[in-house]
């Protein structure tokens, strides 16, 4: 099982897609780890996220929009790097810390969470994560819980307020 690659160039392709060689992709591929995080240096910028490896035409891709476009500093233009590492999250993502102590403290929202798609539990993550403030995160995580417990699983219906 790989546990990550070395550093190799990249620049965006496409609609906001990176190219990876065959020879990274298909080790985590083979293992089933579809998922993967990873490190993206620029100059003396990098940053660390999570995305999926896709097939499409006979490559390997991986979703570099263009918030990550900003917060690393590239243009499509400019060639840089990307590093893949194995994922060891539980949803393929970080969880704020907010959020995780939301999840600690009611047992019963996160039964509901846990019955959720690996996507839509992805999706609600990534929506707590955009917010910087952390009561913000708060929030928005005890209102996802309090939806779930009601019964609702819409993911337009669950970020709403009561």
């Amino acid at each position: 099982m790989p546990t990550s690659t070395p550093r190799f160039p990249v620049h965006i392709t496409g609609t906001h897609g990176i190219v990876i060689p065959e020879e990274y992709a298909i080790p985590f591929l083979e293992t089933g780890q579809k998922r993967v995080q990873i490190k993206a240096f620029f100059k003396e910028n990098s940053f660390d996220f999570h995305g999926a490896i896709q097939k499409y035409q006979g490559q390997y891709f991986i979703s570099f929009g263009k918030r990550y476009q900003k917060e690393l500093g590239v243009f499509p233009t400019d060639f840089f790097e990307f590093q893949l590492l194995e994922n060891t999250t539980e949803y393929g993502v970080e969880i704020p810390d907010t959020m995780k102590e939301v999840m600690d403290s009611d047992p019963e929202g996160l039964s509901y969470f846990k019955k959720l798609t690996d996507g839509r539990k992805r999706g609600l993550i990534y929506y707590v994560k955009r917010f910087k403030n952390e009561q913000t995160q708060v929030d928005k995580s005890l209102m996802i819980f309090e939806n779930l417990k009601r019964g609702i699983t819409d993911p337009r219906e669950l970020i709403k307020p009561l």
